[in-house]
């Protein structure tokens, strides 16, 4: 079986080009996106068309709902079932995706937890009841780990009171007691390389599209349903539009600073992909697709 990526940054053509390649392998496609993962959130995450979605399968798109908590732990889960899938049909497998940080995760693994009993599940959901009180303490045990916690993340709060509770270590301690063992060994990384000029004006034609396309009735539908709590409402494309939505800004200012804000993203995610990965092969869009078909792979189209 063939597991290859493609990274690039927001706007650069990854999931055309992903297209491509996964039907000329015969292959599915595992999206690491951070908000495609989310039902319902479709223009503002420039999801791939229905029509795209039906050329091969996808995974990794619209599998939670908005309000629902999304983990590193979950999509590890989820590349376990694509692969298991893969093997049951003879397929291949080519992730892709703008959220790198999730390809890395996969690459460096994660840490095992202790095992939990249902004795220390019910103990850990009664301390729970009052939050503050667990954040505090977990806070004073190991506070490098719980300074990037919020104290109102009961999810994060719950998983640290829980490896505490059932190994009596600090997290921290146990962490380093049991360090990541790697998800994917073997991985072809392919990046798309693209100047900033050219990525810029891309960004400006996606932000116009989106706007023209119903961005804003999207937003103003996931508010209603969702309220703006959820982590998910917080990102590039929705807090623009929830601005316009309360009146702070006209809406030529709100197509503007999301192509903005979209474009320091993609400055970050070209930074990130050049940084944190080994043994990549970066070239433009238009080569990509020949050297990712002639890279050392003995390719049969299906």
């Amino acid at each position: 079986m063939i597991e290859l990526a493609i990274i690039g940054p927001t706007a650069s053509g990854k999931s055309d080009l992903a297209i491509k390649i996964a039907q000329k392998i015969d292959a599915y496609i595992l999206s690491i996106d951070s908000l495609s993962i989310y039902k319902e959130i479709d223009i503002v995450s420039a999801k791939p068309s229905k029509e795209e979605l039906s050329q091969v399968k996808h995974f990794g798109i619209d599998e939670l709902y908005p309000n629902e908590y999304f983990s590193v732990e979950i999509l590890i889960q989820i590349y376990k079932n694509v692969i298991r899938e893969c093997q049951n049909y003879s397929k291949n497998l080519v992730i892709v995706g703008g959220t790198s940080f999730y390809l890395k995760s996969l690459l460096d693994g994660l840490s095992t937890l202790p095992e939990i009993t249902e004795t220390v599940k019910k103990e850990v959901e009664t301390k729970l009841q009052d939050l503050q009180a667990c954040y505090s303490f977990l806070s004073d045990l190991d506070p490098d780990y719980m300074q990037n916690i919020d104290k109102n993340d009961r999810y994060r709060i719950e998983k640290a009171l829980l490896i505490y509770e059932a190994s009596k270590l600090s997290p921290s301690e146990w962490f380093k007691q049991n360090p990541p063992k790697p998800i994917i060994k073997n991985l072809e990384i392919f990046n798309i390389d693209v100047d900033r000029e050219t990525l810029r004006e891309r960004i400006n034609l996606r932000t116009k599209k989106m706007a023209d396309s119903g961005l804003i009735d999207e937003i103003a539908y996931l508010e209603q349903k969702y309220t703006r709590l959820p982590n998910s409402m917080g990102a590039i494309g929705i807090v623009e539009v929830l601005e316009y939505l309360d009146g702070k800004i006209t809406k030529e200012e709100m197509v503007q600073l999301i192509a903005i804000h979209t474009a320091q993203l993609a400055k970050r995610q070209q930074t990130f992909n050049r940084t944190q990965f080994e043994n990549i092969t970066s070239a433009k869009l238009e080569d990509l697709e020949e050297i990712i078909l002639n890279n050392n792979f003995s390719f049969q189209n299906s």
